[in-house]
């Protein structure tokens, strides 16, 4: 009898489900306050503002897929702006929570990161990122989305491989509090276009038209996701 040596895949298991060391507490700190430095300021938030893009086209076309929706792309633009197309129905369930998961995904996503990392799951955390980002990648129509999505991924694959703990978590803790801060500024961002006028085709109207519910209170809803996940999210992270 062949004796076949699964000592590797054993490893290589127990490295992605197993737990890693909690970091310290000014680690923890320090992310958070690195994460809120890129958010803040209008310069830098127009750079990071691309990553919540990707993951509110991602929530658009996870939740499509999931309510049987025909994903036909998702394009990503160098303004921060994205498009994700899906054929079906244009009414009815699906594509009412098609329509609301854009801008909830990224702080929904931050509260998932923060309970994997409550949970001490860091290396978890970074190789579901980065499968994640594989299967965007399959729907991405253009260059730019392209390159930003691969781009994105390699840093978590080459970061999941390559780094030791320390540095794990710290990119780990850092990119989860980014996607809980940063998920609440862009339903600010769309109140205060939707004031002046400028945002007449957005979640929150498509939402209107859908629902007959007025866009003041789609609106009002992705403040609450967005709040309440960064409040449960940073409590997580912050073990209180």
């Amino acid at each position: 009898m062949v004796s076949i040596d699964t000592t590797p895949i054993g490893d290589l298991w127990a490295r992605v489900f197993g737990t890693q060391p909690a970091p310290e507490a000014w680690l923890v700190y320090v992310t958070a306050a690195v994460a809120l430095l890129v958010v803040v300021p209008r310069p830098l938030w127009r750079l990071s503002r691309n990553a919540i893009t990707i993951a509110h086209e991602g929530g658009h076309g996870l939740i499509a897929l999931v309510t049987g929706r025909r994903l036909d792309g998702i394009r990503l633009h160098s303004d921060t702006s994205g498009l994700t197309v899906s054929r079906g129905k244009p009414t009815g369930l699906g594509m009412i929570l098609t329509a609301a998961a854009g801008y909830t995904a990224p702080p929904l996503l931050g509260l998932g990161g923060a309970w994997l990392l409550a949970a001490h799951h860091i290396t978890l955390l970074l190789w579901v990122t980065t499968a994640l980002l594989l299967a965007m990648l399959v729907m991405i129509r253009n260059a730019y989305g392209a390159l930003t999505v691969i781009l994105t991924g390699a840093a978590f694959l080459l970061i999941s491989w390559l780094t030791g703990p320390d540095v794990q978590a710290a990119f780990a803790y850092a990119c989860v509090w980014f996607l809980l801060l940063g998920g609440v500024r862009p339903a600010f961002e769309l109140q205060s276009k939707r004031r002046y006028g400028h945002a007449g085709d957005s979640d929150a109207d498509q939402l209107g038209r859908l629902t007959h519910v007025p866009p003041a209170l789609w609106l009002f809803l992705f403040h609450a996701v967005s709040l309440c996940s960064l409040i449960g999210g940073g409590r997580w992270l912050l073990e209180l």
